[in-house]
């Protein structure tokens, strides 16, 4: 019992550090979203550090699915107040999460930021991941009403979970 206890609040406190992290990368002044054109990828959403954002395919209607271990890979854009836009043609919103934290939405999705992307890549779009029984398909985040989208696809990364 006591063994699982202290699994159960490491699972807790990882998750909680997930969330800091992601409120951190907020930043404290400017747009909390903007659109930036990344090459191959058109304009897509990036976050205050440039870095871009993703929606899952299974993520809607304010529905978050991805807790515990997919916080390790796909960190929610949070924010404490109401969430700025720079040029954006779509709504930005915010969804309760669990854990208290107030992930920013975008048209109704969930925004993430993958965390092994840099400012100005894109190295999660077309992810196939699981975690804790729960598929998901990640896809940047593209501005409402842009003609700029690439129409090409590139292979799709399959990981069987973690």
């Amino acid at each position: 019992m006591r063994k699982r206890l202290l699994i159960l609040g490491a699972v807790a406190l990882a998750a909680v550090i997930g969330v800091a992290i992601a409120v951190a990368s907020t930043g404290s002044g400017g747009a909390t979203v903007s659109v930036k054109r990344i090459a191959g990828k058109g304009s897509v959403l990036v976050d205050a550090k440039g870095q871009a954002l993703y929606r899952s395919d299974q993520e809607r209607n304010g529905m978050v699915l991805c807790k515990g271990g997919c916080l390790s890979f796909w960190q929610p854009l949070i924010v404490s107040g109401t969430p700025k836009g720079k040029s954006l043609a779509g709504k930005l919103g915010v969804v309760k999460r669990p854990d208290g934290g107030r992930q920013v939405t975008y048209n109704g999705r969930l925004l993430y930021a993958f965390k092994l992307d840099k400012s100005g890549k894109v190295t999660g779009d077309g992810f196939k991941d699981a975690f804790g029984g729960q598929k998901f398909t990640w896809h940047v985040a593209h501005p409402t009403a842009t003609a700029s989208s690439p129409t090409t696809t590139s292979p799709t990364p399959t990981y069987p979970g973690y």
